[in-house]
């Protein structure tokens, strides 16, 4: 009727293709570490550190590469249980000692060390307790009660490793020969590490193949063949270079034709003819492009006197600002709309002249323009005396526009500087008005911390004056204690020397402070719900618990005062001695 270790509801979390083993394998070709469904699975993995392929793959054992074991998953039970089998029975380990250590996980590892084994174990019983965690290929026992075992698969070594840690015993034997400690770590066999190199070079092997099908698949297609020359196609041909939809198509097929050979005396009129109509397509091409310099040209005069319009329109917003910005009209606005204006007029005044660049930009293009094509135009080209008046007049015109511009922009220079300098005023005194303001903030915050403090302190008198007369009311009531008992005392000094003179003893002060009486009380509660009794630790632990500045030295020394309500007794056989404090509070008020 005893329970089988059902560890099979524990499941790591390990999947059968080890995603590091993947990672390895393509560090060792030199790639970037993919997943199959393409998602990456060291995001910060840097390729000039992997290897090119055909090298053989990094060492495993090599210091500082080796495989972090995976984390335990959070459905790990935190509480273990007792293990019953056939022929021993395995006892958790304490759950507050910390976990066991463990070496560092080998890649590939399915090999464990056993040790703190029976003197009697078997190898029989070895099996029967590990078998439960998964298929055993091999054990290897030695003589100085540790063995390796060998598992069939990597994830059943952790749960090899949860039984890390208990003790077994034999039957219901007690003897030392039939119990012991289990320590199970990780082992490093060259089995393991020969099938996990094994596996690397087919992950490896299966990453190239995967590689070589995403290549191909994202490879772009080739170009169509070009058909091989013969009259028929030579008349196509001919006809497409005069078409100007199938012209490119039609060159690119007649170059390749001139490259293969395909020109001989048969063939050298057709392909004339055809090099003909190519260089008839040049004439279509420079109209086509002459064309489009004139439709460039008429966009640009559009788009100069669409600007020009602009200008004058803006021109015209900024004066209406300028004049809305005089006393006279500036005075019936609010604080708001005032603020509001200006920074509209600063805004206008900005896009203003940055239009104004801009055209001037561009007469100043079509000025050095003219002049090129002057330079560029030979002497027996030059014009009548009619047309250079009228391009002198053209040329003044253009002066007087830039000179106007250039006018108004040194006259709003001087209105922003005017604006500026108010504003700098109006700026200083709106500060100084913020910093009083502030500053009665401040005040204000200070008066009423002060108040805060004051309520405080008066608060702390009154709770210090409480106290002062509690004080002063325990302090009478020790007294008159003090008396009663002295005058008890007198009537039975005699009864008490004859019958309790084990309370002397007491009189002399085992138990020196309140704090004390409160940590007696506390620990026979926690021992009289401990009938078994409890170590000092578990004792500590609960009472700090309740206060962190409670000791243990302190704590054994008070329970050691006190013989007639605690007492020390030890459990266990050799390693597993153990000191237990039990409650005796009832059996020492009869012996006293």
């Amino acid at each position: 009727g005893g329970r089988n270790l059902n560890l099979d509801s524990i499941l790591m979390g390990l999947p059968m293709s080890d995603p590091t083993a993947w990672a390895t394998a393509m560090n060792n070709l030199g790639m970037a570490p993919m997943g199959m469904t393409g998602q990456p699975l060291l995001p910060d993995f840097d390729p000039a550190l992997g290897m090119m392929t055909g090298i053989p793959p990094i060492n495993p054992m090599m210091p500082g590469l080796g495989i972090v074991p995976p984390p335990i998953p959070p459905d790990m039970p935190a509480v273990k249980e007792i293990i019953h089998c056939k022929s021993c029975t395995l006892f958790p380990p304490n759950p507050h000692l910390p976990p066991p250590a463990t070496r560092e996980r080998p890649p590939g590892c399915k090999t464990v060390f056993v040790g703190g084994l029976p003197e009697n174990g078997t190898e029989q019983i070895i099996m029967e307790v590990f078998e439960q965690c998964g298929e055993v290929i091999a054990i290897r026992k030695s003589k100085k009660n540790f063995c390796h075992i060998r598992f069939a698969e990597e994830f059943m070594v952790d749960k090899a490793l949860y039984l890390s840690g208990y003790r077994i015993r034999l039957g219901s034997s007690t003897d030392k020969k039939d119990t012991g400690r289990l320590h199970v770590d990780f082992a490093q066999a060259r089995d393991d590490l020969y099938e996990w190199e094994c596996k690397q070079r087919m992950l490896a092997r299966e990453e190239r193949h995967r590689r070589r099908l995403e290549e191909e698949r994202f490879r772009p297609p080739s170009p169509p063949p070009v058909v091989h020359y013969s009259d028929h196609e030579c008349s196509i041909i001919a006809d497409k270079l005069k078409d100007d939809t199938k012209f490119l198509e039609a060159i690119q097929t007649l170059l390749t034709w001139i490259e293969r050979g395909e020109v001989n005396r048969r063939t050298a009129n057709n392909f004339y003819s055809m090099i003909q109509s190519a260089n008839s397509h040049i004439r279509r091409l420079v109209n086509e492009k002459a064309a489009h310099e004139k439709e460039m040209e008429e966009a640009k005069e559009k788009f100069k006197l669409a600007l020009s319009g602009i200008l004058v329109q803006f021109e015209q917003i900024v004066a209406v600002y300028h004049s809305a910005s005089k006393q006279k009209a500036w005075d019936h606005f609010t604080k708001a709309q005032r603020k509001n204006i200006s920074v509209w007029c600063k805004q206008a005044e900005e896009i203003r002249n940055i239009h104004n660049d801009e055209l001037m930009g561009i007469r100043r293009e079509e000025e050095m323009e003219m002049s090129d094509e002057e330079i560029e135009d030979p002497p027996e080209m030059k014009e009548t005396e009619e047309s250079a008046l009228v391009s002198q007049v053209e040329a003044l015109k253009e002066e007087n526009d830039s000179l106007r511009w250039q006018l108004d922009a040194y006259r709003n220079e001087v209105e922003l500087l005017k604006q500026e300098q108010g504003k700098v005023s109006r700026d200083e005194d709106t500060t100084k008005e913020q910093q009083m303001k502030l500053l009665q903030q401040a005040l204000q915050g200070m008066q009423k911390h002060l108040l805060k403090l004051q309520e405080e302190y008066k608060k702390r008198e009154a709770e210090l004056e409480k106290v002062k007369e509690d004080k002063l009311k325990v302090e009478s009531l020790l007294e008159n204690l003090k008396e009663q008992e002295s005058s008890t005392s007198r009537v039975c000094a005699c009864s008490q020397e004859k019958e309790c003179p084990a309370e002397k003893t007491l009189s002399s002060g085992l138990v020196k402070s309140e704090r004390e009486v409160l940590l007696v009380g506390i620990i026979s509660t926690f021992l009289h719900v401990h009938p078994f009794g409890a170590s000092i630790e578990y004792i500590c632990s609960y009472l700090q618990r309740l206060d962190s500045k409670i000791c243990t030295a302190e704590v054994e020394v008070l329970m050691t005062r006190l013989q007639n309500t605690f007492r020390q007794e030890l459990s266990g056989v050799g390693a597993s001695l153990e000191k237990r404090w039990k409650f005796c509070g009832f059996d020492g008020l009869k012996m006293t």
